[in-house]
């Protein structure tokens, strides 16, 4: 909940975790933040062990608004890891770009400016 213009309370828009082609590519829309990520966590989990290959998930109209935000995309990369796939974040915000880049993670989790097959960004140090 966020604190508006004379203290009145709004509501968060919930996030949306919606599997666009079953296993291989998930659209996250919304905040994810310590009220959302359980349930994200659980649908990207489910992604994970649904398919095989690389999980595009696409973050353009996604907010990763907290530490708890950017650990359930560290939890699915080493989830995805694990089962022999790679998780790559298409269409990443300039903020969540600039979290990568802080925290390092720019080396570890593969990016895709438009999420096609071929235009996976090397992994740069």
């Amino acid at each position: 909940m966020r604190m508006a213009a004379a203290g009145v309370a709004v509501q968060a828009p919930p996030v949306s975790v919606v599997e666009t082609c079953p296993g291989q590519e998930v659209v996250v829309r919304g905040r994810l933040d310590v009220h959302s990520v359980a349930d994200a966590r659980l649908l990207l989990h489910r992604s994970v062990d649904a398919g095989s290959g690389d999980l595009l998930l696409h973050l353009a109209e996604a907010e990763v608004a907290d530490a708890t935000g950017l650990g359930v995309i560290v939890g699915t990369h080493h989830r995805a890891w694990r089962a022999g796939r790679r998780l790559v974040l298409v269409d990443v915000s300039p903020r969540l770009d600039r979290l990568l880049r802080v925290s390092r993670l720019h080396r570890v989790i593969a990016r895709s400016e438009t999420g096609g097959a071929g235009t996976v960004a090397p992994l740069t140090a």
